[in-house]
C-alpha cells in the first residue's frame, strides 16, 4: 500500500481511504505530519477531520486523537505552498501534531524537493491499493485473490463499512466473508459473519425479499454492484436467486413469493398459453426464462413448506411463522384475481381459493344413495383436500369436518344390521352400538355442526349425507326398540339373557380390577358411546392400557328403565335395581364393597372442589393415595345438556369434562386402575321447528306413564317388566331420536333409543401389572371400526391375548403352511434379525427383548401397513410365547437402537408417541433382507 505510484491512472480518494493509509503508514512515521498520496480527492468529502490513530508517540499502542487536513494540489509548487502554509500555521502552537495530506494528481512528481521528501511518511508518494485497505480494515492479515478479480468489490466494501468497522474475519478475508459482510452492510441481507452459523440460503433471501426497504436498498445499487452480488448470491444461494434478485431491481420484492406461488400455474396441468401471458402480465418488466421460473416456483414452495411447518409444529416462533404464510397467500390470491387465474389455480397446494375449491369437490362426490364408485372419488377427493398445505395450518375444522362426512359415507356402504327380538339380540345391540354405531354418531353430531365458513353446496352435500346416515340409525332404533321390549318383559339381574346389566357392571367390572389394586370408578354422567368413543380414542397409549373381560372388544351394559339418572345411576353404584338420589347412591356404594371386605367412599360435584390453590379438595386426593374404592360421579355432560347447552361442536374432550383430567393423572400417579363409565347415554336435539311430542302422563323428556290399554305411539315403544323402575313396573317411552314431550333443551335421556340405553364402559390401566387374570389388553386397531379409517389400513391380526401380565402366553397352534403359499418363506421379521446387522447392533443394547419378540413385532406392523398403537405393539410381542413388556414406551425405545441402524429413521413413534410407525422399505434396505 506504500509503493511507489508507476501506473497513469488517478484514483478517487475520500476520508476512509486516508484513515486506512493512515492507520497503516502512521505508526513508523517516527513523529512525520506529511502525507503524499497519488489520487484526487473526492469532491465533497470533509477538508477536515479527527480520527483515531496509532502512533509511536503512545508505547502502549492505544489509538489516540489526531486532527487531518487535507489538501489537493495539481502541481509541485502547490504542494511545496501547501506544505510550507502549514508548517507556519501550526509553528509554536498546540496544534502542532496535525497531520496535513496532501493529494495530487500532477503528471510528474520528480522535481519535487528532497528535503520536502524527506518529510513526507514513506519519504514517497504514497497510493492508494483499495484492495490492501480493505483488508486492513477487516483485521485480516492475507487476501483472498479471487477479491482483487472483482474490480468493484473493494470499493464498495469501502463505502459500506459501518461506522464501527467490520467484524474482524480471521487471518485471510476470503471472498465469501466479504461479501457476507457486503451484503449484510449494503442490502441488509443475513448477518454479516463469515461463518455459516446463519446460512444464506434460499429462505434466507426468501426472507429478505419481505423486509422493509431490503429490496428498495438493492435496486438503488450502482449497476456493476449488482450484477456482482447477483452473481455471487445466484453461486452461493441457487438457480432462484437471479429472478428474485430481479424482481427487487424493479421494485417487485414484496411481491417476489407470491408471485411465485401464482408462476406456479405454469408448471401444473393448467398450463395454457392464457395463463402463461398472465403470468408474464404479472412480472411485468422482469423477463424469465422458463427454467429459471420453474426453479424459483419450486424455491418458494419449498421455503413456504417449511414455514407451514414451523408454524403448526408450536413453539416460540409459530406465530411469526403463521403471520409470514397467511400474508404471502393472501397476496397472492390478490394478485391470482388480479390476473384472472382464480380459475387456473384450483390445483394449487398452497392457495386458500384451491383449498376452498378442492372442498367443494369432495361435495360434489357425496352421492344421496352412496355406492362403491361414490365412496371412492369421495374418498380420493378427502386425500387430494388433506394434502392441501393449509389443511393442518388453517383449516383443521373444515378437514375434520369432511373426513367425518367421508366416513359416514364409508359406514353407509357396510351392510346394513338387522335386529329382530331373540336370545341375545339386546347384548349383541348394545355392544354393536358401542363398538359401531356409536361412532357413527360421533361423525353425525360433528355433521349436524356444519362448516360456516363452507359455502352452500358444501353445507347441502353435508346435509344429504346426515339424512342418509340418520336414516339408517333410525332403522337401528326401531329394531333395538322392538328386540328390547320383548327382553324386558323377562330379563332380570340374575337372567340377563347373555347381558350386562348396568347393576352388574360394579360387580363384573370393577371388583376383578380390585383384586390388584382398588379402582377408581368414574361416573360421567350422561356418557354416550359417541362420547366414549372419543374419550377412549384421547386417553391411548401411552399414558394408559385398556383392558376388557372380553377379548376384542370393551364391555357394555344396558342401562336400567326408564334410563334417566334417579334410577340408572343409583342402580350403578349400588350394584342392585333401586331408584334414589346422592344419599341412596353413597350408602349402597359403600355397602357394596364393604360385603366384599373393601371400604369405600363415593363423591359427588359439591364434595370436588378444593381450597384456594387446589383443584381437587383435599378429601379427594387423600382417598385416591389410600387403599379405600373410590367413586367419583362427574355431572358435566348431563348438567350441559340439562341447562340447554351442548359441547362445541358436538365434542367432549378430557379437559372439557370438569375435574376429569385430575382425577386421571391422580389415578395413575397412585397406579390405580380405572373404571370409566356412564349411567346412560344421551340423545342430542336436532329438531328445527317442532314442539313437543302431545301425551298423557308425561313424567320426563322421553318418558311417560300411559294409561291402561293404550297402544303406544308410532315413535314410541311400551316397556314392562322387572327392571322397569318407575310407573308401576310398565313405562312408554321414545325410541326416535329427534321426539320429545318435553320443552327444548340441549340433549335428552330417558327414552329407548340405543344411545340411551346404552352404557359404556371403558377400563384403563396404568400398567399391565393389574391387568386382572383372564382379561385381555384392548388395541385401538381393535375397539374401532374399519370404516373408520382410510381403506388401505390393515388392522392388527389376530394374536394372543396375554391373559394376566404374570406369565408367558400359550402358542396358537400353527396349521401346516400349504405347497405355494407364502408361509412356506421366513417372515420378515426372522430374517431381519438372524443377520449380522441385527447382531452387531445387539451389541449395543443391554438387556434388549428376545429376538422372536422383535420378530413378531416386526410381522405385525408389516402385516398393519407399518403403523400400530404402542398396545398392538406390546400385544404382537407376547404372542411370541414370552412375557408381555411391562412398559410398552421402553419396549419400542429398545426396538429403535436395535432398528435404527446408523440413527436412520427405520422405527419411530407418531401422533404425540401413541403409534408406532415402521419404514419397512427403509428397514429392508438397512438390513439387506428382502421378504
Amino acid at each position: 500500500m506504500t509503493q511507489a505510484h508507476t501506473g497513469a491512472t488517478v484514483p478517487e480518494i475520500d476520508q476512509r481511504a486516508v484513515e486506512a493509509l493512515l492507520w497503516t503508514a502512521l505508526p513508523h512515521a517516527k513523529g512525520s505530519r506529511l502525507v503524499l498520496v497519488r489520487g484526487r480527492y473526492r469532491e465533497g468529502a470533509p477538508g477536515e477531520f479527527t480520527t483515531r490513530l496509532v502512533t509511536d508517540a503512545l508505547a502502549d499502542g492505544e489509538p489516540e486523537l489526531r486532527r487531518v487536513r487535507i489538501s489537493h494540489q495539481s502541481s509541485v509548487l502547490g504542494i511545496v505552498d501547501a506544505w510550507q502554509s502549514h508548517l507556519a500555521r501550526h509553528t509554536g502552537d498546540a496544534e502542532g501534531d496535525e497531520i496535513l495530506v496532501v493529494t495530487t494528481d500532477a503528471p510528474d512528481t520528480r522535481p519535487m524537493p528532497l528535503d520536502l521528501r524527506g518529510q513526507a511518511i514513506g519519504r514517497s508518494l504514497l497510493t492508494v491499493d483499495r484492495v490492501e485497505i480493505v483488508k486492513q480494515r477487516f483485521g485480516a492479515v492475507d487476501v483472498d485473490p479471487r477479491i482483487r478479480r472483482e474490480a468493484w468489490l473493494a470499493d464498495a466494501l469501502l463505502a459500506a463499512e459501518p461506522s464501527g468497522g467490520w467484524r474482524p474475519v480471521g487471518s485471510v478475508l476470503t471472498l465469501d466473508a466479504a461479501m457476507r459482510a457486503l451484503v449484510h452492510a449494503r442490502i441488509g441481507l443475513g448477518d454479516g459473519l463469515s461463518t455459516d452459523a446463519v446460512p444464506l440460503d434460499v429462505e434466507a433471501l426468501l426472507t429478505w425479499s419481505r423486509t422493509p426497504g431490503g429490496p428498495a436498498r438493492f435496486a438503488e445499487l450502482q449497476p456493476e454492484e449488482r450484477a456482482g452480488l447477483t452473481t455471487w448470491l445466484d453461486r452461493t444461494v441457487g438457480d432462484s436467486a437471479p429472478l428474485l434478485l430481479a424482481l427487487a431491481q424493479a421494485g417487485r420484492g414484496e411481491d417476489a413469493m407470491a408471485l411465485g406461488i401464482v408462476a406456479a400455474v405454469l408448471t401444473g396441468p393448467k398450463a395454457t398459453a392464457d395463463a402463461a401471458l398472465a403470468v408474464g402480465a404479472l412480472f411485468g418488466s422482469v423477463p424469465f426464462r422458463p427454467d429459471e421460473l420453474r426453479h424459483y416456483t419450486l424455491a418458494v414452495e419449498g421455503v413456504l413448506a417449511r414455514w407451514i411447518t414451523q408454524a403448526t409444529a408450536g413453539g416460540g416462533r409459530s406465530g411469526e411463522a403463521r403471520t409470514r404464510v397467511l400474508e404471502v397467500l393472501e397476496q397472492a390470491d390478490r394478485l391470482a384475481d388480479r390476473a384472472g387465474l382464480r380459475e387456473a389455480l384450483t390445483d394449487s397446494g398452497f392457495l386458500p381459493s384451491g383449498f376452498r375449491a378442492r372442498l367443494r369437490a369432495l361435495a360434489a362426490t357425496l352421492a344421496p344413495a352412496p355406492d362403491q364408485p361414490a365412496v371412492a372419488a369421495a374418498e380420493a377427493a378427502l386425500h387430494q383436500l388433506k394434502s392441501h398445505r393449509l389443511a393442518d395450518l388453517l383449516f383443521s375444522e373444515q378437514v375434520h369436518l369432511a373426513e367425518m362426512a367421508v366416513r359416514l359415507e364409508r359406514w353407509l356402504t357396510t351392510a346394513e344390521a338387522a335386529l329382530a327380538p331373540g336370545s341375545g339380540a339386546v347384548n349383541a345391540a348394545v355392544h354393536a352400538h358401542l363398538g359401531d354405531w356409536g361412532w357413527a354418531d360421533r361423525a353425525l353430531n360433528r355433521l349436524w355442526a356444519g362448516d360456516g365458513a363452507a359455502d352452500p353446496h358444501v353445507n347441502e352435500a353435508y346435509r344429504v349425507v346426515h339424512e342418509a346416515a340418520r336414516a339408517r340409525r333410525d332403522r337401528l332404533d326401531r329394531g333395538f326398540a322392538k328386540a328390547l321390549a320383548a327382553w324386558t318383559q323377562h330379563a332380570t339381574s340374575t337372567a340377563p339373557d347373555g347381558a350386562l346389566l348396568v347393576e352388574n357392571v360394579l360387580r363384573r367390572i370393577a371388583v376383578p380390577l380390585a383384586g390388584k389394586r382398588p379402582p377408581l370408578i368414574l361416573l360421567l354422567d350422561g356418557m354416550s358411546s359417541a362420547v366414549a368413543a372419543q374419550l377412549g380414542e384421547e386417553l391411548g397409549a401411552p399414558r394408559w392400557t385398556e383392558a376388557a373381560p372380553e377379548a376384542g372388544r370393551r364391555a357394555a351394559a344396558v342401562a336400567a328403565i326408564p334410563s334417566i339418572t334417579t334410577v340408572s345411576r343409583a342402580t350403578l353404584l349400588t350394584g342392585g335395581l333401586v331408584a334414589g338420589g346422592q344419599s341412596v347412591e353413597k350408602d349402597g356404594f359403600v355397602a357394596f364393597w364393604r360385603k366384599r371386605r373393601h371400604e369405600a367412599v363415593l363423591f359427588h360435584k359439591a364434595d370436588l372442589p378444593g381450597p384456594a390453590g387446589h383443584r381437587l379438595a383435599p378429601e379427594v386426593v387423600a382417598a385416591i393415595a389410600g387403599d379405600v374404592v373410590v367413586g367419583v360421579v362427574l355431572n358435566t355432560i348431563d348438567d350441559a345438556l340439562d341447562h340447554g347447552q351442548e359441547s362445541s361442536k358436538g365434542d367432549w374432550t378430557v379437559s372439557s369434562v370438569r375435574y376429569l383430567s385430575e382425577l386421571l393423572d391422580a389415578a395413575r400417579g397412585q397406579g390405580r386402575p380405572v373404571v370409566l363409565v356412564a349411567d346412560h347415554g344421551h340423545v342430542l336435539d336436532r329438531t328445527t321447528d317442532e314442539g313437543p311430542l302431545p301425551a298423557q302422563g308425561v313424567e320426563s323428556a322421553r318418558w311417560r306413564i300411559g294409561s291402561p290399554g293404550e297402544q303406544p305411539g308410532e315413535d314410541e315403544v311400551q316397556l314392562a317388566g322387572p327392571r322397569v323402575l318407575e310407573g308401576g313396573g310398565a313405562v312408554t317411552v321414545l325410541w326416535r331420536e329427534d321426539q320429545r314431550y318435553t320443552p327444548r333443551r340441549a340433549g335428552y335421556h330417558g327414552g329407548a333409543a340405543l344411545a340411551e340405553m346404552t352404557v359404556p364402559v371403558l377400563v384403563l390401566l396404568p400398567s399391565a401389572e393389574v391387568l386382572p387374570s383372564g382379561w385381555s389388553v384392548l388395541y385401538p386397531e381393535v375397539v374401532t371400526p374399519p370404516w373408520w379409517h382410510e381403506p388401505g389400513r390393515k388392522d392388527m391380526p389376530a394374536t394372543p391375548q396375554p391373559s394376566s401380565g404374570s406369565g408367558p402366553v400359550p402358542k396358537k397352534k400353527a396349521e401346516p403352511p400349504r405347497a405355494g403359499d407364502a408361509a412356506t418363506s421366513p417372515a420378515l421379521g426372522a430374517l431381519v434379525v438372524d443377520t449380522g446387522v441385527y447382531a452387531a447392533q445387539k451389541q449395543f443394547v443391554r438387556k434388549g427383548p428376545e429376538k422372536k419378540a422383535v420378530a413378531a413385532v416386526i410381522d405385525a406392523l408389516v402385516a398393519a401397513d407399518g403403523t400400530l398403537s404402542l398396545a398392538a405393539v406390546s400385544t404382537a410381542a407376547a404372542s411370541s410365547g414370552g412375557r408381555a413388556p411391562r412398559n410398552a414406551e421402553f419396549f419400542v425405545a429398545a426396538l429403535q437402537r436395535l432398528l435404527n441402524v446408523e440413527g436412520y429413521p427405520v422405527l419411530g413413534l407418531i401422533d404425540a408417541g401413541a403409534r408406532v410407525k415402521l419404514d419397512i422399505a427403509l428397514l429392508k434396505d438397512q438390513f439387506g433382507v428382502e421378504a
